[in-house]
């Protein structure tokens, strides 16, 4: 196992962390298969989202100014106009990816490290649940120092404020953190902030980029 370096030649103090996309399987695979089996065109539910995406449907849901209930009419109006019209109810139900065993060990790698870590997520407020994965879901969120839901904080990425919110609640700076998220919008402000960031396209790809920043062998 590649080695840590101690605490005080280490360029990072913490990682931050996206949850759907990257410790979760990617919702754009449900919405893939969603659209191939309604003969939609390929993304198209991703393009609603991106389409007015500060103000949509999408984005208000996720900063709780409406409710899943206000959520399905809007969407598929906003999805009517682009073309073809998806019930809001139906994107919703698309969200559940499943958890990545790899990417929950890396975490805990991280953790056992010594790096301060926080989950930035934009998420919809979710009806409680005594499933099994609600329960698996809620032990890997357990692990983090902080977490920062869209739905509860009422601002989500790429607004810097999310960003920010997740430095101070961690007391760390933004040049001191690793960022992984699976969206490049996402990634820009935590960039520009001082943030160094990965792009999760895979979790094979996502481990050895991470593996690489913080647990390169000690020079001899």
């Amino acid at each position: 196992m590649p080695d840590t370096p101690s605490p005080a030649t280490r360029p990072y103090t913490a990682v931050l962390w996206d949850f759907g996309g990257v410790i979760l399987s990617s919702p754009f695979e449900a919405f893939n298969t969603y659209e191939a089996a309604h003969g939609l065109p390929l993304d198209f539910i991703r393009s609603v989202n991106a389409t007015n995406p500060d103000a949509n449907a999408w984005a208000r849901l996720e900063r709780t100014e409406i409710s899943p209930l206000e959520f399905d009419p809007l969407f598929a109006a906003e999805s009517e106009a682009l073309g073809h019209r998806v019930p809001g109810i139906d994107v919703l139900g698309l969200l559940s990816g499943e958890i990545r065993p790899e990417m929950v060990d890396l975490l805990d790698r991280v953790i056992a490290a010594g790096y301060r870590t926080a989950c930035l997520t934009n998420n919809v407020v979710a009806d409680p649940s005594s499933s099994d994965r609600a329960a698996a879901v809620g032990a890997v969120m357990a692990r983090f120092d902080a977490v920062v839901e869209s739905s509860k904080v009422g601002v989500r990425k790429p607004e810097p404020r999310f960003y920010e919110m997740a430095c101070e609640m961690l007391g760390v700076q933004p040049s001191g953190c690793v960022f992984l998220d699976d969206l490049g919008i996402n990634l820009k402000p935590a960039a520009a902030m001082g943030m160094t960031c990965i792009k999760v396209v895979s979790a094979a790809q996502a481990i050895a980029d991470l593996t690489g920043l913080l647990f390169t062998p000690a020079e001899s």
